[in-house]
């Protein structure tokens, strides 16, 4: 009897999940973003006002977010519909992005460079410019994971070191992966979309380099500056360079598993064996479970193969991944009514917005789609927020590389430079600050984060506007 009761209530709910993966925005009010909202105003504020609450607690208070969202939304639309965004929240998005994150965090942190580095600005800023080269080969996860503990070692004793961070965030972290479909997520989302990777070469290195050079002279002015002055107070440590000891590379092996990782991931946007299951009305394709698994078993294959000297050396621990796991679980969820609010375009609750991207004659305005999708990448996952515009520009990767390539290129950088604007804005924002904080660096608040890129990115972003658009 059990069993018939439960086939039919399944019986009963099909129709639901079959349709429930993708929301109807335009029925869909604001309210229901508010959750999503809510998360984000934890992050900034309980760091601020109680840190001892959310250091300990802030899985908890993420959940609860959660729920309050869940809850409602179930009586509202149905236990089905609430299960389908579930869902489609883990397996189409969630469970590819943290996998990723957590091979290339476990692998990167297998890789130890070792050796006598001193904090000073010509070697801090040649470190930033090497991370922001390896960003685009092997993703701005991997290239921030592989360099930020060397770099914090570096400047383990100095007074002033907040900025290093800061800037390692803003370069190695986001704009140096500007150049290939590797480096970003909304970049790989647009391979997969159709955008050719020699376009996205072609196109975004000058805005990559010239924002990555004018980010690199600003730094070494700047930490030029705070060098002197803790020269001249006497606070920079005495250096006995007879004990320097030359820079060495150890857990070289996985060098050989990051490569594994990146043939991986172009892997799924090259082999199309049209193979796909439907769970609850999420489509999952062949070739991303193939993926997945694949990245699972490079990062297992990680912590078999790496001496424990090595991580001990990097301090290497489960804290950032978690912390970054928990916290866009719940990201991941409630951002579903806000993403399907703008996919409904002038039809949604957000119309304003949307018309601000056309002009009368609905033509695109470039400088909006720049602006706009950078905006929302900065407090919305940078990923969705270039599928939206993308959608909304023309959805047509052709049309878009061809006579639509000016949008196509204020859509990219968008995305990918104003992820930088705040810690969620981009997923490596985060695990970089809770590695620094681990390190006993006093990283700024998300509201002190946001004072940083307001003073140094957005005066660049107005000059990217008037050079590109």
């Amino acid at each position: 009897m059990t069993k018939k009761l439960f086939s039919a209530a399944a019986l009963a709910l099909l129709p639901a999940l079959a349709q429930a993966a993708e929301l109807d925005g335009a029925t869909l009010s604001l309210a229901w973003g508010l959750p999503f909202a809510g998360i984000l105003l934890s992050i900034a504020l309980f760091p601020i006002f109680a840190p001892g609450i959310w250091h300990h607690h802030f899985g908890k208070i993420t959940a609860v977010w959660t729920v309050l969202f869940l809850a409602p939304f179930a009586v509202a639309y149905g236990l089905g519909t609430s299960m389908a965004l579930i869902v489609h929240a883990l397996f189409a998005e969630y469970i590819p992005f943290i996998v990723l994150l957590f091979s290339l965090y476990t692998v990167s942190g297998g890789i130890l460079v070792w050796g006598s580095l001193h904090g000073s600005p010509k070697l801090n800023t040649a470190i930033l410019a090497i991370g922001t080269v390896l960003a685009s080969l092997m993703g701005t996860t991997g290239a921030a994971m592989l360099l930020i503990r060397p770099l914090l070692r570096a400047n383990e004793k100095r007074k002033h070191n907040v900025h290093v961070v800061v800037f390692f965030i803003f370069l190695v972290a986001n704009v140096g992966g500007g150049l290939t479909p590797l480096g970003d997520p909304p970049l790989f989302l647009g391979f997969l979309k159709g955008v050719s990777f020699g376009w996205t070469v072609q196109h975004m290195a000058l805005p990559v380099l010239v924002l990555s050079l004018a980010l690199l002279a600003i730094f070494y002015v700047l930490d030029s500056h705070f060098f002197k002055k803790e020269a001249q107070a006497g606070t920079l440590p005495e250096i006995d360079r007879s004990k320097d000891k030359p820079i060495k590379l150890h857990g070289k092996r996985n060098l050989f598993l990051l490569a594994g990782i990146i043939s991986a991931v172009l892997m799924s946007g090259v082999w199309k064996p049209g193979v796909q299951f439907d769970i609850m009305g999420t489509h999952v394709e062949l070739q991303n479970i193939v993926r997945d698994l694949a990245l699972i078993g490079l990062a297992f294959a990680s912590l078999w193969i790496t001496p424990k000297q090595v991580r001990a050396g990097n301090e290497f621990n489960w804290d950032p991944i978690l912390e970054v796991g928990k916290l866009f679980a719940g990201i991941f969820i409630t951002i579903g009514p806000v993403i399907a609010i703008l996919r409904a375009g002038a039809d949604g609750h957000l119309a304003g917005l949307v018309r601000m991207v056309s002009d009368a004659n609905g033509q695109p305005v470039n400088v909006m789609y720049f602006w706009m999708t950078g905006i929302l990448s900065s407090f919305l996952d940078n990923a969705p927020t270039y599928l939206v515009f993308f959608n909304l520009a023309h959805g047509d990767a052709q049309v878009l590389m061809g006579p639509m390539a000016d949008t196509l290129l204020a859509i990219s950088m968008g995305a990918v430079f104003m992820g930088a604007n705040t810690y969620i804005g981009n997923a490596p924002n985060f695990m970089v600050k809770a590695i620094a904080e681990h390190r006993h660096v006093k990283m700024p608040s998300f509201f002190g984060y946001l004072g940083w890129s307001c003073a140094i990115l957005l005066p660049l972003f107005v000059l990217m506007t008037l050079i590109f658009f």
